[in-house]
């Protein structure tokens, strides 16, 4: 899984925009702007993907994380 690529979003009615990595089942955040939701929502996915090393849990499942610098 390559996070970049995994993260769905659009803006909900009220004007929030909502953020959601789709392979990572309730991994999704929302935020003031797009940008505000994808952040939270990559940190979270991180912490996930963190979790399921930890436990094992990504075993047969390869995937990518990269990381921008501004």
């Amino acid at each position: 899984m390559n996070l970049n690529d995994a993260i769905e979003y659009e803006q909900e009615e009220d004007g929030r925009w909502l953020a959601e990595v789709m392979e990572l089942s309730g991994v999704m955040a929302y935020g003031a702007t797009m940008d505000e939701a994808v952040a939270r929502v990559e940190a979270l996915a991180l912490r996930v993907l963190a979790e399921q090393l930890e436990n094992g849990e990504t075993a047969g499942r390869p995937f990518t994380v990269s990381f921008a610098a501004a």
